[in-house]
């Protein structure tokens, strides 16, 4: 299973951004897709996830009501809206994918992961 993110970029705070995971390789609708994220010196942290079939989504405190995830199942496309960016949303957005049933936070469930993607934004 390959993921490749994108939609990173740099953004003034309150602003919005679309980030992207395209896979490939496996079966797109049975896996669970999460986005982390993580900045120089700390650990990746849980963002947001979603099942399978889009019946089930979390967020982490720091993003809930801001954010949103969702997908697309035939064009196996994982998506992470943004809006209200904050400075302190500024991180590497990783998306990960797990072959295991249920959404969780802990990144050692995920088997798959994408290069990541540098969100940056500006006070």
């Amino acid at each position: 299973v390959q993921l490749q993110a994108s939609g990173g970029g740099l953004v003034q705070a309150g602003g919005s951004l679309r980030l992207s995971c395209s896979v490939s390789g496996g079966t797109f609708n049975m896996l669970v897709m999460a986005w982390f994220r993580q900045t120089p010196g700390k650990e990746r942290e849980y963002v947001s996830g979603i099942s399978w079939n889009s019946d089930y989504s979390s967020y982490a405190d720091a993003v809930k009501g801001r954010f949103t995830i969702s997908r697309n199942n035939d064009r196996n496309i994982v998506y992470l809206q943004m809006t209200g960016l904050k400075p302190e949303d500024t991180a590497v957005y990783y998306c990960a994918a797990s072959e295991s049933v249920g959404v969780r936070r802990d990144l050692s469930r995920y088997e798959h992961w994408g290069q990541g993607t540098l969100v940056t934004v500006s006070s």
